[in-house]
């Protein structure tokens, strides 16, 4: 059964200007993400999909495959995620190679660990998924959030029955958090329908689903990595 990591890294970011190669704590953003994939040890090849002849070259530095660069039509900004991943597998395909799972692993997660990554596909093999999405505890009880009316007025804001119920009595919510994606290859023929019955949630920190917008996004993750690696030996 093989297994294909896929690492969307296109150049040309407007939030954060080629966020996918900027420098954090000495390496460049998706060198985690790449060193994470292989040290999971759940892949057969970790491709990195880019439109950049220089991020190729630096994402073969640190470990990935980029045999191909992206096409024009999965370069710009309307392009998906999955749009990225059907074309990887479809080129793939015409080198000869045919994969069974597909984990997509944005860049833009560097705190996702190699052991997480893991965890993930460990529990789609366990629980023969069709899909296995990463997820964490939201910050605060989506009960306590609602829209505002033009008036701002906060009449029904909260529910009745939860108004006055202390914080570890309300439910536990969660949100998706972007870092890790594992399918079935044959779930991309229906990836619309993806979160539909055989899709399991691979639960995370908060800590660890920091997703790369903002400049702000990105201190915050370089701040965290750094503390939590005091002391070990940077990635060569």
């Amino acid at each position: 059964m093989a297994h294909l990591a896929v690492i969307p890294a296109r150049s040309g970011s407007k939030g954060l200007k080629d966020k996918n190669i900027k420098l954090m704590n000495g390496n460049p953003l998706m060198a985690y993400t790449i060193q994470a994939a292989l040290e999971s040890g759940v892949f057969d090849e970790v491709f990195v999909s880019t439109d950049s002849a220089e991020y190729a070259e630096i994402a073969k530095k640190y470990g990935a495959s980029v045999p191909f660069l992206r096409s024009e039509k999965t370069s710009g900004d309307t392009a998906g995620s999955w749009d990225v991943v059907k074309e990887v597998l479809e080129e793939y395909r015409k080198l000869g190679k045919d994969f069974d799972f597909v984990t997509l692993l944005q860049p833009t997660s560097p705190l996702r660990n190699a052991k997480e990554i893991a965890g993930a596909y460990k529990m789609f093999r366990q629980k023969n998924a069709r899909t296995v999405v990463s997820v964490c505890e939201t910050e605060d009880c989506s009960l306590c959030t609602n829209v505002l009316p033009e008036d701002m007025s906060m009449t029904g804001f909260i529910p009745k029955d939860i108004a006055h119920a202390r914080r570890q009595e309300l439910p536990d919510y969660y949100r998706i958090n972007g870092a890790i994606y594992t399918l079935n290859v044959e779930v991309m023929d229906d990836v619309e329908n993806l979160y539909d019955n055989g899709c399991f949630a691979y639960i995370m920190s908060r800590e660890h689903s920091i997703d790369i917008d903002t400049l702000a996004d990105f201190k915050m993750a370089e701040a965290l990595m750094e503390f939590e690696n005091s002391g070990d030996e940077e990635i060569v």
